[in-house]
């Protein structure tokens, strides 16, 4: 099976979170743990490392969706991916950062040089600010939902950032509905966690990711895996 071969039509959005939870609560604060980490890192860099703890996470979560053992330092060895982590992680940070540039500091320069403004004015300098806001995040999202798999087929498929970013969106746009599941899933189930005084959503994002990495694991096989033979028992859909 060629690297960047996958299956079409293979995700339940309420399936892959209910089988990754099964496949991963036996090692679930092994895998918080981890996911905590990671982020520290990721964040303590000002998001250098990012793409590299990114490439470790998927490492772990992919190795408990494959049934195989996994240890906590598992996660350093996502610095074998730094160049084609910090691609991806280029992707994904650096448009945000220009895109907010562009949206709030002509505005805050607006308000800085008028410090006299009138409050309507002042609404209408916002308001549109916000809308702007609201039509890129949603194109950001977009983005990013395209990508989503770029990290674990760096990781699975040892594929160069630019190779997964365009493979994870070839991949994406074939199973767009199942994906668009879910990201929906995840969206609520990120939104209930929230609930718990905030700080749920901390012990959610391990499952988040490990619908993900399954998701990505029933798209793309195993490379030991033909795609015209059947899958692991826990890749398959009902």
């Amino acid at each position: 099976m060629e690297p960047t071969e996958f299956r079409t039509g293979v995700i339940k959005a309420i399936d892959c979170y209910k089988e990754a939870w099964e496949i991963m609560k036996p090692q679930y604060w092994l895998l918080f743990a981890v996911v905590l980490v990671g982020a520290m890192i990721g964040g303590f860099t000002l998001y250098i490392l990012f793409g590299a703890m990114a490439c470790g996470m998927y490492y772990c979560f992919l190795r408990v969706i494959d049934g195989r053992e996994f240890k906590f330092e598992d996660l350093f060895k996502g610095f074998r991916y730094w160049l084609p982590g910090l691609i991806v992680g280029f992707f994904i940070f650096v448009p945000l950062i220009i895109i907010y540039g562009i949206i709030y500091v002509p505005t805050l320069v607006t308000i800085a040089r008028n410090p006299n403004i009138k409050p309507d004015q002042l609404m209408t300098v916002m308001g549109t600010s916000f809308i702007i806001d609201i039509i890129f995040s949603i194109g950001m999202v977009c983005l990013h939902t395209l990508i989503m798999f770029a990290f674990p087929l760096i990781v699975d498929r040892n594929l160069s950032g630019v190779k997964a970013m365009t493979t994870s969106a070839r991949a994406v746009w074939a199973n767009l509905s199942g994906v668009a599941g879910l990201f929906g899933v995840g969206f609520l189930v990120s939104l209930v966690s929230m609930m718990a005084c905030g700080v749920g959503i901390y012990f959610s994002i391990p499952l988040v990711f490990g619908a993900t990495a399954l998701a990505y694991r029933k798209i793309f096989p195993a490379l030991e895996l033909s795609l015209d033979s059947p899958a692991p028992e826990f890749y398959r859909t009902t």
